[in-house]
């Protein structure tokens, strides 16, 4: 037979040839993917992407893709012509610098009519694939799903009364099944002790009987079909019945599945499919068991599966308000405890706790804000990443569970709403488990790899050719906030320069600016022509490897800390080498004009550790400047912006970070401290502020009671010292800079010989010098705490010593004479 001419049959079912295989050799194959699928007017839409690979997509019409719809049993193709979509998502997931394929995607509506054979519905699986039109031969490949959403589990249809079309996933490719539902489940509800299923069958079901086969074990309850008019029939089933089953002694926490099958005298066995087009179902019934419920579950093929289980929050409303979400659902508690509604970032990077909302008949609503809190009173968007939702009694983690949701909810997803220039999305996985994605404030356009190398390589050396401007750009820990040395000299530009313009790098809109400031989103076109047209660059850490310091530019670097612990070329271990950190700091450190430093102790070391040639201002650090003329006003502002009463003695514990402690996209929180024995020894009179360092994501546990504050997302670290009484650190630097204010310092050291020994190395004899009492233990800290009076006393000598030797410079006019060095260059 010969091969049939794909250009003649685009839309058309034609003969397969005998020896046709849709299939390539893996390194030949396409890339195909689907990323969304929906019902519109009675199609099936399915959007994806397809190229092949190695090549770019770069264009309009630079990729061909068709659709083929095969059954296998019927020897026949069916050609589909898609039509190309713009989608640089596909280039920004691919993560490739060297290939666009913004012009990947592709959308195709299928007409399930087209799976029918003599004008009637048959019964029958479709194996969807594509076809790369690649030069002269169409490649063909397999369908991946999405991650989320509907091109993770795209959603079924009823194409004809009774007939369903179920688009599904298996062994990684996309099926189209088209099913005759003989047994639907059209409603739902309770009769005493029992739940009652009203079904409709395709023939009269007089002896028939419903089989609820347990997937975990061989038991078996058989339940009596009731016959009802023409081809209706009900049945029972007793909510005592699965105690009474004879199975193995449930998990009491765990999960019991039972699929329900017709069976019929003659042999004929159907399963039981849920038929929700006259309305919802109740799909939650109490059980004996306390706190268990027996759930109706919608299978992502509409078959009906019953469920043993803990209570489960379903949502069946959803709506987007101008503040957020707004979702209300079905959820029976157990017991009178007020529940949470817990969002919990993928990342580790923190959760949001709220309130459920109870309301008749079983009910809740929940708000879900676009934004969170501050410490200090303001209001941020949620962090890009994906946050899972769950629900649990109110403090009680050990209990939580997903938030799922019913199915006449899934077709609104995803719901969008935006915030700060942030699109946030309520989504979902694994068929009807409801996540949260707060998208990245760049668009995939320019944060894909590609439009990363295209900026660094054209538009940024395109911009050093245009003048500079009187800007200064300012970068705090890669956009992490107003605050630390750049925010102390900016204050002082802003008095003695009133030309400049101000612009400040922020990552993810996680800042809020004083007025006057710009924010310029990191990685942005923008940031990229800042760096290349701004007069001054003023950061306290890294700036891109990639900037090249023009004739007549400034590049300040303030760093950030006094070192105890070693830095850069100094670390011996390999921790910092590992991910070539030293080569990019080898390519960033020439372009420095000047570099800070915060006494003459540190001086050498900087000059050593980054092997820096150029000129180092010995100045001390602005943001000290606070510290060493402390205002009272501006103490009292901060207290009141943390919401910490008159008269309460702070303890802010600051913990550095540990390189072997890698967790999510930061690194693990390990704070060590028995606060619940803190609580108990301080008493009322104190509160604890913990500050994670900022490379630690996770967010402390049980602050919020009044006693322990997260004081991780403060800003500028100067202000916290500012109100603190007692500093209770390990190595952090912020010992050098608290030094300035004479308070008691206790040192939590539980590690000491491992990050002395193996992780970092010190730069002195810490133990010898350090301004206090280094305590190995939770029970000694808190015993320290409770004399941190008697135990500064012990240790006032030592103090003095370390605050001669490393605060000497500290006068309050850190920022004035760095703002003089950068004028006169």
């Amino acid at each position: 037979m010969p091969r049939p001419s794909f250009a003649r049959s685009l839309g058309l079912s034609v003969p397969l040839p005998r020896r046709t295989a849709l299939a390539a050799p893996p390194d030949q194959a396409p890339r195909i993917g689907i990323r969304s699928a929906a019902w519109v007017d009675g199609l099936l839409e399915l959007v994806g992407h397809a190229h092949a690979p190695g090549r770019s997509a770069d264009h309009l019409g630079a990729v061909r893709t068709l659709i083929t719809l095969h059954r296998p049993d019927q020897r026949r193709l069916t050609v589909l012509r898609t039509t190309p979509r713009y989608l640089p998502e596909v280039t920004d997931d691919l993560a490739e610098p060297e290939l666009n394929l913004d012009w990947a995607g592709f959308a195709v509506r299928i007409d399930p009519a087209v799976l029918r054979r003599g004008g009637r519905w048959e019964d029958g699986v479709w194996r969807i694939g594509g076809l790369l039109l690649d030069g002269l031969r169409p490649r063909p490949g397999d369908f991946t799903a999405h991650w989320c959403g509907s091109g993770e589990y795209p959603p079924a249809a009823w194409v004809a009364d009774g007939v369903q079309a179920i688009p599904y996933f298996r062994d990684d490719q996309l099926h189209l099944r088209v099913e005759t539902a003989r047994a639907r489940v059209s409603a739902t509800r309770t009769v005493g002790d029992s739940v009652e299923l009203a079904c409709l069958s395709s023939r009269r079901a007089e002896g028939a009987t419903v089989r609820l086969s347990h997937r975990q074990s061989p038991a078996v309850i058989a339940l009596p079909v009731l016959p009802g008019p023409g081809r209706s029939l009900t049945v029972r089933i007793p909510l005592g019945a699965f105690e009474r089953s004879g199975r193995p002694a449930p998990d009491p926490t765990g999960t019991a599945h039972w699929d329900p099958v017709l069976h019929y005298p003659d042999g004929r066995a159907e399963p039981l499919v849920l038929d929700h087009r006259s309305g919802a179902l109740p799909a939650q019934f109490a059980l004996p068991a306390h706190g268990r419920t027996l759930r109706l579950k919608h299978l992502a093929d509409s078959h009906l599966q019953l469920c043993e289980q803990n209570c489960v929050p379903m949502v069946d409303t959803l709506a987007s308000t101008p503040e957020g979400f707004l979702l209300t659902g079905h959820f029976p508690q157990p017991g009178a405890a007020a529940h949470e509604l817990v969002l919990r970032h993928g990342g580790g990077c923190g959760e949001q706790r709220l309130a459920l909302e109870p309301l008749p008949d079983d009910r809740f609503q929940v708000r879900v804000p676009l934004t969170v809190p501050t410490s200090y009173g303001g209001r941020l968007p949620l962090r890009k990443g994906v946050w899972d939702v769950l629900i649990r009694p109110a403090g009680d983690p050990a209990s939580e569970q997903p938030v799922v949701l019913a199915p006449d909810v899934l077709r609104v997803l995803p719901l969008p709403a935006e915030t700060h220039g942030k699109r946030i999305l309520l989504q979902r996985r694994w068929h009807d488990t409801l996540i949260l994605d707060s998208t990245p404030v760049l668009p995939a356009a320019e944060r894909s790899a590609h439009r990363q190398l295209q900026l660094r390589d054209r538009r940024y050396p395109a911009a050093r050719r245009r003048p500079l401007h009187e800007a200064v750009l300012y970068d705090v820990f890669g956009g992490r906030g107003y605050a630390d040395s750049p925010r102390a000299i900016h204050a002082e530009l802003t008095r003695r320069a009133p030309g400049l313009r101000h612009l400040w790098t922020v990552e993810d809109a996680q800042a809020e600016l004083p007025e006057g400031v710009e924010p310029v989103t990191v990685w942005s076109p923008e940031w990229y022509d800042a760096l290349a047209t701004s007069r001054y660059l003023v950061g306290n850490t890294h700036f891109p490897e990639f900037v090249e310091r023009r004739d007549g530019q400034v590049v300040l670097q303030t760093w950030h800390g006094t070192p105890l612990k070693r830095i850069a070329h100094d670390v011996d271990t390999g921790w910092l080498d590992d991910d070539g950190y030293l080569e990019r700091l080898a390519r960033e450190v020439p372009q420095w004009s000047l570099l800070l430093s915060p006494n003459s102790f540190s001086t050498p070391i900087l000059r050593r550790a980054f092997r820096y040639p150029g000129e180092i201002l010995e100045s001390g650090y602005p943001r000290n400047d606070l510290l060493a003329r402390p205002d009272a006003g501006a103490a009292a502002a901060v207290r009141r912006r943390l919401g910490i009463p008159d008269g309460k003695r702070v303890v802010l514990y600051a913990p550095t970070w540990r390189e072997d402690a890698r967790s999510g996209d930061g690194y693990r929180l390990d704070l060590r401290l028995d606060t619940d024995a803190a609580r108990t020894a301080l008493g009322a009179g104190h509160v604890v502020l913990v500050r994670p360092h900022a490379h630690v994501l996770q967010r402390p546990p049980g602050c919020g009671d009044g006693f322990l504050y997260d004081v991780g997302d403060y800003p500028d670290m100067a202000e916290l010292l500012l109100i603190t009484d007692v500093l209770v650190t390990d190595y952090s630097s912020a010992m050098f800079d608290f030094a300035n204010t004479g308070r008691p310092m206790l040192f939590f050291t539980h590690d000491l010989a491992h990050y002395r020994d193996d992780l970092r190395g010190f730069y002195f004899d810490f133990e010898a010098e350090a301004p206090g009492p280094l305590l190995a233990t939770s029970a000694e800290l808190i015993a320290a705490l409770g004399r941190v009076d008697a135990v500064a006393a012990e240790h006032a000598d030592r103090y003095a010593a370390f605050r001669e030797r490393y605060c000497h410079l500290d006068d309050g006019r850190a920022a004035s004479r760095v703002v003089d060095a950068l004028l006169d260059r």
